[in-house]
């Protein structure tokens, strides 16, 4: 039998302003979790590297562009996403500066938010989970 599993890609980008750690996240324009904030991320074409498909969705949904990325881990528990089977591999990026952003594809906003203030919001999917194991690479 033929399992219909879908990959996708999540970058977790963190920049240090002002002697405390931010991390990049975009406010979801379509369901599911429509308007929630989530990872910057997406499907990876049929003809591309999982790290190419990380920077292109990053940049398609920020405006950022990243010259090097670290595969962190790859999140595939049953049930992560509500539209079927998705594994994600999750892509670590460190920036010196909060860039200015771009929101423009699936994103309907992209903001930096200070990592200690991330508990007090609800982030679609599993990203709260990636954001903490991607925090112990830094």
């Amino acid at each position: 039998m033929a399992q219909n599993i879908s990959v996708t890609v999540d970058s977790v980008v963190f920049c240090k302003a002002n002697n405390q750690f931010k991390v990049l996240l975009i406010q979801r324009k379509n369901d599911p979790f429509k308007d929630q904030w989530a990872l910057p991320g997406g499907f990876v074409n049929e003809d591309e590297n999982l790290e190419t498909a990380a920077k292109r969705e990053l940049q398609e949904e920020t405006g950022v562009k990243v010259e090097s990325m670290q595969q962190v881990q790859a999140f595939g528990e049953p049930g992560r996403d509500p539209r079927g089977r998705m594994i994600s591999i999750a892509f670590l990026s460190r920036i010196f500066c909060e860039e200015q952003l771009k929101p423009s594809d699936d994103a309907k906003d992209a903001q930096w938010f200070a990592i200690e203030k991330l508990h007090t919001m609800k982030l679609a999917f599993d990203h709260d989970e990636i954001i903490n194991v991607a925090q112990q690479f830094l």
